[in-house]
């Protein structure tokens, strides 16, 4: 991580929160964000495996979707109360009440947006996604984003993944996430990313 070692383009004061669909590089595209802004990165389905002890497809396939959305809230409820940070969240977080009022409440919420296929080639890489084990990817990916549009939708800040390195998509969200918190360009120390 060649940011790591960089001062931060602006030192953020809030937890930021990417949401969106599996496959929208919310991770990979977190991950790089938060040296950028100066805070710490969390993972939600990470943690989620920490606390656990089992994978997020275990903890699908033993409990069901209903209660891993329960175990899910807990979690992010829990990071949420804790100092700022960067928190990349399950594509399906927003489905629960709490949790989307939480992230409406605690955070700045940033919208990770991709098209289906594009979804659907980045979510199928691994076989780690217990929502497309079964049935065609692409064909369920356009259900569930018609089922969570309106979730996502209402996050503070749209961003469209870009195509090529994870960086151009980071460099939109700082440059974004510093106008939206009115951060003076003379505040930021622009880095170079490549």
């Amino acid at each position: 991580m060649e940011h790591s070692r960089k001062q931060p383009d602006f030192q953020c004061d809030k937890t930021i929160v990417l949401v969106g669909m599996m496959g929208a590089g919310k991770t990979t595209v977190g991950r790089r964000l938060a040296p950028r802004i100066g805070l710490p990165f969390f993972d939600a389905d990470s943690e989620i495996e920490q606390a656990a002890g089992m994978s997020v497809s275990e903890l699908f396939q033993r409990h069901g979707e209903e209660s891993f959305r329960e175990g899910e809230a807990r979690v992010i409820a829990r990071l949420l109360d804790g100092p700022a940070h960067v928190l990349a969240t399950g594509g399906g977080a927003l489905t629960h009440p709490e949790t989307r009022q939480l992230i409406a409440d605690k955070s700045v919420a940033i919208w990770l947006k991709a098209d289906t296929d594009v979804l659907a080639r980045r979510a199928t890489r691994r076989g780690t996604r217990p929502l497309l084990a079964t049935g065609d990817p692409e064909e369920t990916l356009t259900r569930l984003m018609e089922a969570r549009e309106a979730y996502y939708a209402a996050a503070d800040i749209h961003i469209e993944s870009q195509p090529g390195p994870h960086a151009l998509t980071v460099n939109l969200i700082v440059d974004t996430l510093a106008a939206y918190l009115g951060v003076a360009p003379q505040q930021r120390k622009i880095l170079d990313d490549g």
